[in-house]
């Protein structure tokens, strides 16, 4: 521990000093130089005492999220730009060992002068994700996008031709501090007039009581005329916590499942339930958390003992790694897998329908949107809230209306 502590200091050492000849190379006035190291001293001081404070039993709360925000600010602008002038240094030691066996002379440096264009240009470039951040901590975490996506099946049921179904996951109540925003969010919701809504997890962060200030505002999610259904994440079991005692975690436990109750959603814990339609049914299928790297709650076997390979069955699950280690080739045959818990990482590039990247695609296979194996589907949200780093740049949050359409497969 002591080793990768050293390890850290060291690297972001460097960084910082990278960052300060970047500054020292375009500007010799005195001042400037002097508020910025003022300034880096502060906010590394700042983000180091918080980082004692953080206390366990507690967990996440809105002053440790506000320093895994001035972490990233400080930390990934100046990455950047060190990395250019990493290289740059590369350049001039080949400069400088070329001079030296050529026509080196002893009147001049062994290293050629740092040049002021390219530290300009790796400011400039270490700008974008600066501001980029801060956008995402001011605007972007509330930026609530409505994302609509069409599923054919040739073995749809006829009565459920044109059905529509708004998902949305991944609340994390905790973090919330703007009430008018979540209300827009919840008019939204109510506006795409969907015939069902479900839920695919993580009401809270941790706590139960976080959702307390926000019951009134989810209880203002109107009726659907085929109903309101949920899920556990993994966030609703209090893993990321040190508890007093086995009993307070329980306590909390059955706390979380009682919110999804009191904001009226139907909580399924491994069970299935039929929703009719005229002279056909669906299976709604709900699975407790089931996470390649966190907790495995979810039992399908169960979930589904009661169905056939002939059911059209929509699951819910939180984590899509579900999806890709047991759901996709199942023998039960789940249609469409409706996930969540990526948040697409929260940052990101997305070009609707050309481009999307982020580094959650390094961890999980299915990230963000729809995904096919052999005419079976999931679909992942990217959430509806925000957790660790107070905002979201590039990956908005996400409310999704899904319509089931009787035809070939989606391509």
């Amino acid at each position: 521990m002591a080793f990768r502590i050293i390890l850290l200091c060291l690297i972001l050492f460097i960084i910082e000093l990278y960052a300060f000849q970047a500054l020292k190379t375009i500007t010799k006035v005195g001042w400037i130089k002097t508020i910025y190291l003022i300034i880096s001293i502060s906010v590394i001081v700042f983000i180091g005492y918080q980082f004692t404070k953080f206390d366990r039993s507690v967990g996440q709360t809105k002053m440790t999220m506000i320093t895994f925000g001035f972490l990233l600010l400080v930390l990934i602008p100046k990455f950047l730009l060190s990395i250019i002038l990493f290289f740059e240094d590369i350049y001039r030691l080949f400069v400088g060992t070329s001079n030296y066996f050529s026509n080196y002379s002893k009147d001049a440096t062994f290293f050629p002068q740092r040049r002021k264009f390219v530290s300009q240009i790796a400011l400039g470039l270490a700008a974008i994700p600066f501001a980029s951040l801060i956008y995402g901590m001011t605007f972007g975490k509330y930026n609530y996008k409505v994302i609509k996506q069409r599923v054919f099946f040739p073995d749809l049921p006829d009565a459920f031709d044109g059905f529509t179904i708004t998902q949305i996951s991944d609340i994390h109540s905790g973090s919330f501090d703007n009430p008018d925003k979540i209300n827009y969010a919840i008019d939204l919701i109510n506006e795409q007039n969907s015939d069902m809504i479900l839920f695919t997890g993580d009401i809270v962060n941790t706590h139960a009581k976080e959702m307390h200030p926000w019951i009134e505002s989810f209880n203002r999610i109107r009726k659907h005329k085929y109903g309101k259904f949920s899920v556990l994440g993994n966030h609703d079991y209090g893993e990321y916590v040190t508890w007093p005692s086995q009993k307070a975690k329980d306590e909390n436990f059955e706390a979380i499942k009682n919110l999804y109750g009191e904001i009226d959603f139907k909580l399924l814990l491994n069970e299935n339930t039929f929703i009719e339609k005229g002279e056909d049914k669906i299976a709604i299928v709900g699975v407790e958390n089931w996470g390649n790297n966190f907790k495995k709650a979810g039992d399908i076997n169960k979930a589904s003992a009661n169905l056939t390979q002939d059911d059209f069955k929509i699951l819910m699950s939180h984590d899509p790694s579900h999806w890709e280690y047991e759901v996709k080739n199942h023998e039960k045959n789940f249609h469409l897998t409706l996930s969540g818990h990526t948040h697409g990482m929260q940052f990101g590039i997305e070009i609707p329908g050309y481009f999307k990247w982020s580094l959650a695609q390094y961890v999980y296979k299915q990230w963000a949107g729809l995904y096919e194996n052999k005419g079976r589907y999931v679909y992942v949200n990217r959430g509806f809230g925000f957790h660790a780093y107070p905002g979201r740049v590039g990956i908005m949050p996400e409310i999704t209306v899904i319509e089931l359409k009787k035809g070939k497969y989606t391509v």
